[in-house]
């Protein structure tokens, strides 16, 4: 089943989660520092929330979750063909899971990712420049607006560290 992705800045994540848990009558499928994701069925609906304080209410990015690697594959393909640049992240370790996946930007600077989920892991990220993080500070280092100049300059060197944010999009 494929379902899309929003994923959203909230200033105070525990007010966020008690009001989507409501709105949509569902639990976080997930639950971490700083971070929170609800897998709705009705509507198909990826919901992650990314605390990011001075940033609640905004879009931090949209996605299409797919069911395989093959589709993340054939994604590929197909956007690269339509011309559109992509960034590909394959087995990657981001939002507390390893993930395959293809990040393309639209128009107007939206960022998409269309991915699907491997396995969950325990820590946000498993680049080294996360390691001396909490959780909660990886994810406003990664998904936040104002990262830290070392961990932007790890997305540019390491190949393995994958964001929220793409370093194609910074």
């Amino acid at each position: 089943m494929s379902r899309v992705q929003l994923a959203l800045n909230v200033d105070d994540l525990e007010a966020a989660v008690g009001f989507y848990s409501t709105l949509f009558g569902a639990q976080p499928a997930k639950r971490k520092p700083g971070y929170a994701n609800f897998a709705i069925d009705e509507p198909p609906l990826k919901l992650v929330l990314i605390e990011n304080l001075g940033q609640g209410g905004s879009v931090n990015h949209l996605g299409v979750e797919v069911d395989s690697s093959e589709k993340v594959h054939a994604e590929i393909a197909r956007l690269s063909d339509a011309g559109l640049f992509t960034e590909e992240q394959i087995a990657t370790t981001c939002c507390f899971a390893t993930q395959d996946k293809v990040w393309v930007t639209g128009p107007n600077q939206e960022r998409w990712e269309v991915y699907t989920v491997l396995a969950d892991t325990e820590h946000f990220g498993a680049a080294p420049v996360f390691a001396e993080m909490t959780d909660g500070a990886a994810v406003q280092a990664c998904c936040g607006t104002d990262a830290p100049t070392d961990t932007e300059s790890a997305r540019e060197s390491e190949p393995g560290v994958a964001c929220c944010t793409p370093a194609a999009a910074q």
